[in-house]
């Protein structure tokens, strides 16, 4: 059993800023890649950071700048700081992680999402 839970998304005015964690548990031996996604109502579900067990981030260039991925190799969790939010920085926010179990194992898990709201 692997399970990501994400917490802290709620409502924010333009501007303001919000911080995202997740946190994954069960039978984890190690997770090589975390990130995070988002999906707008009627659109896809796109990239929005990854980083890997390494350090090495990615961000889609929409929020290039502005949010902040960051991860606990012994906690197996994963944040994301966003700052100077926009509108269209609304959408449901989902935590991936790349996990190999105990078991050997690959799973591409999912947290169950949460929800932002930035309102003008």
């Amino acid at each position: 059993q692997v399970q990501l839970v994400e917490s802290g998304g709620g409502l924010v005015q333009a501007g303001g800023s919000l911080r995202l964690s997740c946190a994954a548990s069960g039978s984890i031996f190690s997770i090589n890649a975390m990130g995070w996604y988002r999906q707008a109502p009627g659109k896809q579900r796109d990239l929005v950071a990854t980083i890997t067990s390494a350090g090495s981030t990615h961000y889609a260039d929409s929020v290039k700048g502005r949010f902040t991925i960051s991860r606990d190799n012994a906690k197996n969790t994963v944040a994301l700081q966003m700052n100077n939010l926009k509108a269209d920085d609304t959408g449901v926010y989902y935590c991936n992680a790349d996990v190999t179990t105990y078991r050997a194992r690959s799973l591409d898990a999912w947290g169950q999402g949460t929800l932002v709201t930035v309102s003008d």
